[in-house]
């Protein structure tokens, strides 16, 4: 194989800006769904040798923590601060764009259990197959669901959302990893 399992690294943002910190994320999702396509030949040439037990291992770790945090770092903690920021029929509007993105949170963690299981299977050295088809249903969705934030919700939130709005986000993700503030 001569491309690297496991990809390259998403530059790093921090908390005190969490509008980029929830893009640089996608950036590390999309890194992780670029791993899952790349093990599904490399399970087929090589088997779950060594460099497929740890790239499973690693995809398994990312989406079971920082997806997840993401995840609720929209749900909790943006989503809500996007709705106070709104009045009468737009924040209407806004619920109805929340709620299709809270249930794109659930159907690609609906997909992630599937793949997990697997993934979990390989990560211990038994030999099974990652299904193409159900690798690209998590990546196809994510790279759909990406877009639209990437395009729509994260530059809304940066014209919406105040100063004091974001640092209260940012403390929230802090709180969430247990990051202690300086």
């Amino acid at each position: 194989m001569t491309t690297s399992i496991p990809g390259f690294s998403a530059p790093t943002v921090g908390t005190e800006a969490p509008l980029e910190m929830l893009s640089a994320c996608h950036g590390r999702i999309e890194t992780q769904c670029v791993t899952l396509r790349r093990l599904v030949p490399h399970l087929l040439v090589h088997g779950v040798d060594e460099e497929a037990r740890a790239a499973a291992t690693r995809v398994i770790r990312y989406f079971d923590t920082s997806a997840l945090h993401h995840h609720a770092d929209e749900e909790d903690d943006l989503f809500p601060a996007l709705i106070e920021s709104m009045a009468g029929s737009d924040a209407i509007c806004l619920r109805a764009v929340i709620d299709g993105l809270k249930v794109d949170h659930r159907a690609l963690e609906a997909c992630w259990r599937h793949l997990r299981g697997i993934l979990e299977r390989i990560a211990a050295g038994e030999q099974v197959s990652l299904v193409a088809d159900d690798v690209e249903a998590l990546a196809v969705r994510y790279a759909c669901h990406i877009e639209y934030e990437e395009k729509e919700l994260l530059p809304m939130a940066a014209r919406l959302l105040s100063d004091h709005d974001l640092a209260r986000i940012g403390r929230a993700m802090r709180e969430r990893r247990g990051i202690d503030e300086a």
